[in-house]
């Protein structure tokens, strides 16, 4: 239940980041995409459910305050943390090196969905415009903030999960299968 409350605050303070402090360090208008960030840190440290469940009360709360159309971007965050919980077992959680791609990925298809879903169904054909000028910005943007904030979200992690494994580690806790 802790981790939960820790991991739904996490979020939160997120997304107060991304709508108040992340416009200020924007470059040319492109800003870095934290709560891609974080659907692809939880899904890569605790798995695809974790990284769905992210994933969608991210979305949920860029819908409720800037989204035009209500479950889109729910949508989208939660594939995004869903589909990096699939690297969770092949992945050491200290290497930087695969969240690092796996964010690359994650907000070029997150940009890539953007402009197919909200621009090219409106007849807005500037595909080659769109790439150059704000998709692969502000994807170098996001890979470069999560060399800083990814420790941070590991830390956070690793605090958590040391709690809860020396709770699974404990003689008096029975397990499902010992009965």
């Amino acid at each position: 239940m802790r981790t939960k409350i820790v991991l739904f605050i996490t979020i939160l303070i997120c997304f107060l980041l991304q709508s108040t402090v992340i416009p200020e360090i924007a470059i040319g208008s492109i800003a870095p995409n934290l709560p891609v960030v974080l659907c692809i840190s939880m899904g890569l440290m605790r798995g695809r459910k974790s990284g769905l469940w992210t994933g969608f009360f991210c979305g949920i709360l860029i819908d409720l305050f800037y989204g035009s159309l209500f479950g889109f971007y729910a949508l989208i965050y939660m594939y995004i943390g869903y589909f990096s919980g699939y690297a969770h077992r092949i992945c050491y959680d200290d290497d930087i090196k695969v969240p690092l791609l796996l964010v690359t990925v994650g907000d070029f298809v997150y940009g890539i969905s953007v402009y197919a879903l909200q621009f090219l169904l409106r007849g807005r054909l500037g595909f080659r415009t769109y790439l150059f000028r704000i998709i692969l910005p502000e994807v170098f943007y996001t890979a470069f903030l999560t060399l800083i904030v990814y420790r941070v979200f590991y830390l956070i992690n690793y605090r958590l999960m040391k709690t809860t494994r020396k709770e699974s580690e404990s003689i008096w806790v029975i397990k499902s299968g010992e009965l």
